[in-house]
């Protein structure tokens, strides 16, 4: 299959990289340079016409990218940039798309205050400031394109990142996956029998299975077949 990254250099798209390249053929893509072995494009994925041309022969796309603290660049990239992104695989006719975002796009503060086992087919309830909302406006748009267009979308919330080798004990997150499991969790995604989804818009919670059971995962074993590797128990183990 060939995949397009878009967003190649934030700080997911080389895990993802790294899962996906002995099974599929990479354009890694961003507005800054990346260090890769893959064809690499330079795509400002505000900008309709980058990413319409680095769509261009692509099998299925995988959006890493994300700006959060400025306003203007938040907007352009993690809203206006799924729109380019769906638009560019409607045109070219690519059937599946992966979005990235954060958790509280579609789990706001009432939900994560009160609730437990929080399903990612809960109705959106994006937080208040500036990443949540506009990371939730790009999956709204994503999802409108999905109930248009013959195209599927696959969106993975994520919050807290670990890294593997090294996890930091504390920080015990109810939403935290390592990075290694984040990337299996979207290699695993582009395997989906698209016409076996209940919907061609599906959200799933991306996390480690942790013991707080805050969230629920059980949709990403059904339907990804995702089990995490990575346990964290320095995270929430009592020593």
């Amino acid at each position: 299959m060939r995949v397009l990254i878009l967003g190649g250099a934030a700080r997911l798209g080389p895990y993802v990289a790294r899962a996906l390249q002995d099974e599929h053929t990479l354009r890694v893509t961003d507005i800054q340079p990346v260090e890769t072995s893959h064809e690499y494009q330079r795509v400002d994925i505000g900008a309709p016409d980058d990413v319409l041309r680095a769509a261009e022969g692509m099998d299925a796309i995988v959006n890493c990218s994300v700006v959060r603290p400025d306003r203007q660049a938040a907007f352009d990239v993690n809203a206006r940039g799924c729109y380019n992104m769906m638009r560019a695989a409607v045109t070219h006719g690519i059937p599946l798309v992966i979005n990235t975002g954060p958790h509280f796009t579609l789990e706001g503060s009432t939900y994560t205050a009160f609730d437990y086992e929080i399903s990612p087919d809960a109705p959106p309830h994006p937080s208040t400031n500036l990443y949540a909302l506009s990371k939730g406006l790009g999956q709204e748009i994503c999802k409108v394109f999905t109930e248009n267009y013959d195209v599927h979308v696959l969106c993975f919330l994520f919050f807290s990142f670990r890294d593997h080798d090294a996890p930091e004990p504390g920080g015990n997150h109810p939403f935290a996956i390592t990075w290694r499991d984040a990337a299996q969790a979207i290699r695993l995604g582009l395997t989906v029998d698209l016409a076996a989804l209940p919907s061609r818009c599906e959200v799933f919670n991306i996390l480690a299975d942790l013991p707080h059971q805050k969230f629920s995962s059980a949709k990403n074993k059904r339907i990804l077949g995702f089990t995490p590797q990575d346990l964290l128990e320095d995270t929430w183990r009592r020593r």
